[in-house]
């Protein structure tokens, strides 16, 4: 077989012409996965349930079928084990995908995700690189309690050496990963699971924006309100809901979370000069608290009132439906916390 590879351009906005399909995030990243594999021999896939069950979402059900069991790879229940077979993988010359089934497992792999994949080129001099893409389902919201719904994307983006991706769009589940393939460290992708049956347009072509560059989903003036993943849907839903009151929001999806495109936050920032921070993760130490420093370290004169941020509350997420709601971020949380920025008379 001929290895192909996918060719990243640095184009900063896309210019291709306007999508000519639409696919729920879930196909759009199945779509994904296969292309990679079809296009680059040294692509493989490993984790629980991925082959013969078609992964616990669903999200690679067919491609055993398609490429054979060389390539999709059914691995014992052991995320330290086949995550750092996935890692040798990589140091051997292959592409590996390793999918870890929900995020909450992802702490039994956590040793040979930071202690070696993050490491190996540091501590090798430059001579040896891990290009090893790891997949795994965050969030909450579908009432699978606390050991199963947490979101923990922060968390990892707190170790050098690897880059972490949250998309939020069919379009972004479409070609992130042939990008993150393309890297030669480490990459997590983190996948809201209660974006899997959301649709969406996707490009016909790889729209060319780099992983790790925010987007500005909506336009405003008066408040930028900065998410990502899971929560830009309830975002753009209290943008909306918000523009009734006479409120003109700008939304910021982040898109990356190591590295953050400070450059994109800023400057939303300086335009409106209020800002709301929502995320799902926990508030204490979370990505939301390092997104408000860095907004108050590089354009702290540009604010007119404080950062205000939404978070899950800070408990295990129950699994009762209406707890389990009123613990995550939602709309009406969004809209309270965009109103409260409004109507600050904390400075002048």
């Amino acid at each position: 077989m001929t290895t192909t590879r996918h060719t990243e351009t640095t184009t900063p906005i896309a210019t291709t012409t306007a999508p000519v399909s639409t696919m729920t995030c879930r196909e759009a990243m199945r779509e994904a996965i296969g292309a990679a594999i079809a296009g680059d021999d040294r692509v493989v896939v490993m984790g629980e349930d991925v082959g013969r069950y078609g992964g616990c979402f669903a999200v690679t059900a067919g491609l055993l079928d398609r490429f054979g069991e060389r390539r999709v790879r059914d691995t014992p229940l052991s995320e330290s084990g086949f995550v750092g077979a996935g890692v040798g993988a990589a140091i051997g010359g292959l592409r590996p995908i390793v999918e870890i089934m929900t995020v909450n497992f992802s702490l039994l792999a956590l040793d040979q995700i930071m202690n070696t994949a993050a490491t190996f080129r540091h501590m090798s001099g430059g001579q040896i690189g891990v290009p090893l893409v790891i997949r795994t389902t965050t969030g909450g919201g579908r009432q699978l309690a606390a050991q199963h719904s947490h979101s923990l994307d922060g968390w990892f983006a707190h170790i050098p050496g690897i880059k972490v991706v949250t998309p939020s769009t069919a379009d972004d589940f479409r070609w992130m990963l042939g990008r993150a393939l393309d890297d030669p460290d480490p990459v997590l992708i983190f996948e809201h699971g209660a974006l899997y049956g959301i649709a969406g347009p996707v490009s016909p072509d790889d729209p060319g924006i780099p992983n790790d560059r925010a987007l500005v989903r909506r336009t405003g003036d008066d408040l930028t309100i900065v998410t990502y993943g899971g929560t830009l849907v309830p975002t753009l839903d209290a943008a909306e809901r918000l523009a009734d009151r006479g409120i003109d929001v700008e939304v910021v999806d982040l898109r990356s979370l190591r590295p953050l495109d400070d450059a994109t936050i800023v400057s939303s920032v300086a335009k409106t000069h209020r800002v709301v921070i929502v995320d799902e993760g926990w508030r204490s130490g979370g990505i939301s608290a390092e997104i408000s420093s860095r907004i108050v370290e590089q354009a702290f004169f540009e604010l007119d009132a404080p950062p205000v941020r939404v978070c899950t509350a800070e408990v295990p997420l129950p699994y009762p439906s209406h707890l389990e709601q009123a613990a995550l971020p939602n709309v009406d949380r969004i809209i309270a916390a965009a109103v409260e920025v409004i109507e600050s008379d904390d400075l002048p």
